[in-house]
């Protein structure tokens, strides 16, 4: 993946490029919307943002292939021009605020979808990353907790966006309607002769 080999090469030259963060309200920080994502402070914080961008990242290509690649470039601007309106005045790195833009939008996705397999996706979203919700609050410094929650939210409005594109599909069997009246369908039960008659 691209975020590794950026961070082994400005590991390798010794180079910290914090300067292509967002910087908010910044001329010079606007290019951080396009290169911030890319950038880690340490193996550590790459690792913790590549585990769930990855397999958030095959939730959203596999269950909705139309919609996937409007939802991350969406996500990946809208979250940095949020940071670069909203967030506090320091450089604010990492891939994390795309982590929680996948998140929420396959939460919400369910939500606004209102089909099986959205609602079912969203239920084990909440099972594996629910704790998530704790990084949108201000805490530990050094955390962007701006990027957390301003990319949830651009998870959100990405869901309710594209809440029509790769429709649940449905079969014709499914929308045929019976031949036989509503009333004939019961089964009744014989108490005398200790077995059910089909009435048909």
């Amino acid at each position: 993946m691209s975020l590794w080999f950026i961070h082994i090469f400005s590991s390798v030259l010794k180079i910290y490029p914090y300067k292509l963060g967002v910087l908010p309200r910044s001329l010079s920080g606007l290019v951080g919307i396009l290169t911030s994502p890319l950038i880690h402070s340490n193996f550590s914080h790459l690792i913790s943002n590549t585990i769930p961008l990855a397999i958030m990242g095959l939730g959203i290509f596999y269950f909705y292939p139309n919609a996937a690649y409007k939802v991350f470039a969406f996500v990946y601007f809208c979250t940095g021009l949020l940071v670069w309106i909203f967030a506090r005045e320091v450089y604010h790195i990492g891939a994390s605020g795309i982590v929680y833009a996948f998140v929420s939008y396959l939460f919400f996705s369910g939500i606004f979808r209102r089909d099986n397999k959205s609602i079912t996706l969203s239920l084990i979203v909440v099972f594996l990353y629910g704790g998530l919700v704790w990084g949108v609050l201000p805490g530990l410094e050094g955390i962007s907790w701006e990027s957390h929650l301003l990319g949830a939210i651009s998870g959100v409005i990405a869901a309710y966006l594209f809440r029509k594109s790769d429709p649940i599909k449905h079969y014709e069997w499914e929308d045929e309607e019976s031949d036989v009246p509503p009333e004939k369908l019961e089964v009744s039960y014989d108490p005398e002769k200790n077995k059910f008659l089909d009435e048909l």
